[in-house]
C-alpha cells in the first residue's frame, strides 16, 4: 500500500510541475526536489522519464473521462453539456503551460500515442453522442453530417496547440479556445439552440457562479 501511495504521490507531483511548466524544462532531478524524495525512488517506480510522461497522460486521461462522464450525467440537455464542456476546458488551458501538448508530440511518442487514442475512441464518439442528442431535442442543425462535424472538433483542438498556427507569444490560449469552441457550437445551433447556449453563459457569467469544474 505504502509503495502504491508513493507511485501516485510522484504521478501527481510530477503532472502539477508538467502543467505549469511544460514537459522538456522539467527533469527528473525538479520532480524529485519537489516531492521531497531521492531520484533512486523516482526510478524504483518509473524506468525514466518517459514511461513517467507516458503513465502521467494515462493518469490524467482516466480522470478526464470521469470528469466528462460526470459533465455528461449532470447536464439537462447537448446545449448544456457542451456549456460545462468549454467551462472546463478554459479552466484546463488557463491553467496548462502552452507548451504542454508540444512537448508530448514531439519529444514523447508512447504519451502522445496514449493522447491521440484517447482522443479518437473517447472524444471522437463522445462529441458524435452530444450532436445526435442535440439534433433530437431541436437544438442543433438536422442537415450535420455528425461524423465530419466529430473530427472537425478534434482537429480544431490540436490546431489550437499549433504554434505555426498560433505562436504563444501573440495568441492568448485561453482566448484561442474560447474562439475556436464557439465557432463550433454556434455552427450547430439552430437559432433554438443559439438562445439556449448564450442563456447558459449569460447565467455563468453571474458573479456568484463559479466555472463548473
Amino acid at each position: 500500500m505504502e509503495e502504491l501511495d508513493t507511485k501516485e504521490k510522484i504521478l501527481k507531483g510530477a503532472e502539477a510541475l508538467f502543467t505549469k511548466f511544460g514537459i522538456r524544462s522539467i527533469s527528473m532531478d525538479d520532480i524529485a526536489h519537489h516531492l521531497s524524495v531521492s531520484k533512486k525512488t523516482l526510478y524504483q517506480h518509473f524506468a525514466d522519464k518517459d514511461e513517467l510522461v507516458t503513465m502521467v497522460m494515462q493518469a490524467h486521461m482516466e480522470y478526464q473521462k470521469k470528469v466528462y462522464e460526470t459533465i455528461t450525467e449532470q447536464s439537462e440537455n447537448a446545449i448544456d453539456e457542451l456549456h460545462k464542456i468549454g467551462d472546463c476546458v478554459r479552466k484546463h488551458v488557463a491553467e496548462s503551460n502552452p507548451s504542454l501538448l508540444f512537448d508530448i508530440q514531439k519529444f514523447h511518442s508512447k504519451a502522445w500515442n496514449v493522447w491521440v487514442d484517447f482522443k479518437n475512441r473517447y472524444i471522437r464518439c463522445s462529441v458524435a453522442r452530444n450532436i445526435e442528442q442535440g439534433i433530437k431535442e431541436g437544438y442543433f442543425r438536422s442537415d450535420i453530417n455528425v461524423e465530419i462535424f466529430a473530427l472537425f472538433r478534434l482537429a480544431t483542438i490540436e490546431i489550437v496547440h499549433d504554434e505555426k498556427i498560433f505562436p504563444k507569444d501573440k495568441f492568448n490560449m485561453t482566448e484561442v479556445h474560447s474562439q475556436t469552441f464557439e465557432h463550433f457550437v454556434y455552427g450547430l445551433c439552430t437559432e433554438k439552440g443559439k438562445k439556449l447556449y448564450q442563456k447558459y453563459k449569460e447565467h455563468n457569467q453571474q458573479p456568484h457562479l463559479n466555472s463548473v469544474l
